[in-house]
């Protein structure tokens, strides 16, 4: 991993290399009583939905085709039993998606 970066305003960014359950619980400790947010890749979203650990997802979706990559749904049947979703476009095409467990 590398050094967390503190921003202007007191927030802090800290990399780890563990366990989902793990890193939650680390970021619990950091935060005190504010909100944790996990920030991260295709990788990082899926660990974290396998491990029951999200509330509420908030998912950018540019409408490029690359054909390559790490999917982010593979594997994840399900989420809409478990999440209500809400979807909003911008003019520029890109959806943002947030799912909220139930």
């Amino acid at each position: 991993p590398r050094p967390s970066i503190e921003m202007e305003g007191g927030t802090v960014f800290h990399f780890v290399d563990t366990s989902p359950h793990e890193a939650l619980d680390l970021a619990r400790q950091a935060a005190g009583d504010r909100d944790v947010r996990i920030g991260g890749g295709p990788t990082t979203v899926r660990d974290f939905l396998a491990a029951g650990l999200i509330d509420i997802l908030h998912v950018v979706q540019v409408p490029i085709l690359l054909g390559r990559g790490v999917r982010l749904w593979d594997g994840l049947e399900g989420l809409e039993e478990r999440f209500d979703v809400e979807v909003v476009s911008s003019p520029s095409g890109v959806a943002h998606l947030t799912f909220t467990r139930r």
